[in-house]
């Protein structure tokens, strides 16, 4: 991305602009609400294939989010090999289960209830891709000296936004999967310290008879998550 040795600033012009009425985004912004209300997450997915392509385009458009001094801080792991996807199933399951035994707390399991999850974890082999998403909690100069990142949290979650709306608007349904802790990740996938797992998501088609919970259609009003200062 860059060298110890050219870190300089260097302004270019805007490369790319868009030119629309109010009408217009109007338009196209409830456009996107629209499309934005037909993603779901769903645990139930079949075995049909999804081409490496699509899932490397969708990885690209998570990497064009914006980050803390453009450090692009992030690692996604793409991975469709059956043996891995099981090993990683096999680890998180024991994670969930001491999860569910007492380990996440009664509060915890309670709210879960409505979505309705348990210890067992089977998109995570079912699901024709499994993309693990890494924080990269500093970077490397090619001497092996380092440099801090900034704001990592902040820059990876909006990447993983975007990645899960592109593989949306690809039109594949996904899963964000969080087991806790989830270290074992970087030994299964041969990352480094310096990387934290943050989230396994789950990619590929839903199931003709896949579900989703009742309340996952509950979304805030916007006055609930809004206030408008003009």
């Amino acid at each position: 991305m860059f060298s110890k040795d050219a870190l300089s600033y260097e302004p270019l012009p805007l490369p790319d602009r868009a030119e629309y009425s109010d009408a217009e985004m109007q338009e196209k912004a409830a456009a996107f609400l629209a499309h934005m209300r037909r993603r779901h997450t769903v645990r139930d997915f079949t075995g049909q294939p999804v081409p490496r392509a699509v899932i490397e385009d969708c990885i690209r458009a998570a990497g064009t989010a914006p980050s803390g001094a453009n450090h692009q801080p992030w690692f996604f792991a793409a991975i469709s090999d059956p043996a891995l996807k099981a090993r990683i199933r096999e680890e998180a399951e024991e994670e969930e289960r001491r999860f569910y035994a007492g380990g996440a707390g009664d509060e915890w399991i309670k709210a879960l209830e409505p979505i309705g999850t348990n210890a067992d974890k089977p998109h995570l082999t079912t699901a024709p891709w499994l993309i693990v998403v890494f924080a990269q909690r500093w970077g490397e100069f090619e001497d092996g000296t380092r440099y801090k990142n900034y704001y990592v949290p902040e820059s990876v979650n909006i990447a993983t936004g975007v990645l899960l709306t592109a593989l949306h608007t690809a039109g594949l349904c996904s899963l964000t999967h969080t087991p806790n802790p989830m270290k074992f990740l970087n030994g299964a996938l041969g990352r480094p310290a310096s990387e934290k797992p943050t989230m396994i998501i789950a990619a590929g088609h839903p199931a003709e008879d896949a579900t989703v919970p009742s309340v996952a259609k509950l979304k805030k009003p916007l006055e609930q998550i809004c206030q408008v200062f003009e």
